[in-house]
């Protein structure tokens, strides 16, 4: 998701990070001399890491409302069958006011459910004692029905406004991303990329031929290489970096989520010195970044917005850790 371009990229990724900041003094930007084309290639890789950490939080926002709205309607089911049973409930009571009334005369404390508000009258404990005594359980029945309503209804509210609100991130983060891709498809910044030359552009390597789950996701990963890198894409024609492994493993009947996060998470963590063709390799503190790992200090991954799927190095100055999946 992210390629390095050493210190020399390094120090011009911080000029031009300067340069996103606007000028306060508007003579000054109209005397400034244009950026050169080392600093604008800097300043577009510093938007594809944006473009790209964005990336994958956007897929971690996804998941995370997914499970928020099935959470919602799982409430809001609960809700609907608590509410009949509430009904049924106070049909029940209902019946046996007038039951009580036929025989008897309309209890006075019967006759407080048929009128004025039966839950505040409900929560008195001492009424609902006596109701008990003269009329069985289903008063005090009443009373539970009542109170799990009432919080089946509040957790179907919480889960909802939960899936509201993650619905909104989820745009606010698409916007941002839309923002920081019109920046780099800028024609200054198209123009410097299109001189700039790219690394990664590795010779045909020997395929590891290992039968195990990771040996042949990675080589569905390979099969793709030269598809673009699509934010939030998990192919068949185009990916980001954790959809090129979601889709890889997909070939071997195997689901994972589309989010670095939770990949981190999805099998065995493995040592460096332990690693093999197929694993996952993980990068950057935030976890932003993810390749399957080919050997000899190789990887296979969808590197930057603007880029494709390829070989790179592994970023070892930026590794975190390994996962071997199955």
């Amino acid at each position: 998701m992210r390629k390095l371009s050493g210190g020399a990229s390094l120090a011009a990724a911080t000029a031009a990070l300067a340069l996103l900041v606007p000028a306060a003094d508007s003579l000054a930007q109209t005397t400034s001399p244009p950026p050169s084309l080392t600093t604008l290639v800097a300043q577009a890789k510093q938007l594809e890491f944006q473009i790209n950490a964005l990336s994958e939080q956007y897929d971690g926002l996804r998941i995370q409302l997914g499970r928020a709205q099935a959470d919602a309607q799982i409430a809001e089911q609960a809700a609907a069958r608590d509410a009949t049973a509430l009904a049924s409930g106070q049909l029940a009571v209902a019946q046996l006011a007038a039951e009580n009334y036929m025989s008897a005369g309309l209890d006075p404390t019967l006759q407080a459910l048929t009128a004025g508000n039966p839950e505040q009258f409900l929560s008195q404990a001492s009424t609902i004692t006596e109701l008990d005594q003269s009329s069985g359980d289903e008063v005090s029945i009443l009373s539970d029905e009542e109170s799990q309503d009432q919080r089946a209804r509040q957790t179907a509210d919480q889960q909802l406004a939960t899936a509201s609100a993650l619905a909104a991130q989820l745009n606010a983060k698409k916007e941002a991303i839309n923002a920081a891709i019109d920046q780099v498809n800028s024609a200054a910044m198209k123009q410097a990329m299109a001189i700039f030359t790219q690394t990664g552009q590795y010779p045909d390597i020997t395929i590891p031929t290992a039968n195990t789950v990771g040996a042949q996701a990675l080589a569905a990963a390979l099969s793709r290489r030269g598809d673009p890198y699509v934010w939030g894409a998990a192919g068949p024609g185009a990916f980001d970096c954790s959809g090129l492994v979601v889709w890889a493993f997909a070939q071997e009947a195997i689901t994972l989520p589309h989010y670095t996060g939770d990949l981190w998470n999805s099998g065995l963590h493995i040592p460096r010195a332990d690693l093999e063709p197929g694993d996952l390799v993980f990068f950057f503190s935030d976890i932003s970044h993810v390749g399957i790992y080919l050997g000899n200090g190789l990887m296979v991954d969808a590197p930057d917005f603007g880029e494709t799927v390829r070989i790179d190095p592994v970023y070892w100055a930026y590794y975190v850790g390994a996962v071997r999946i199955g």
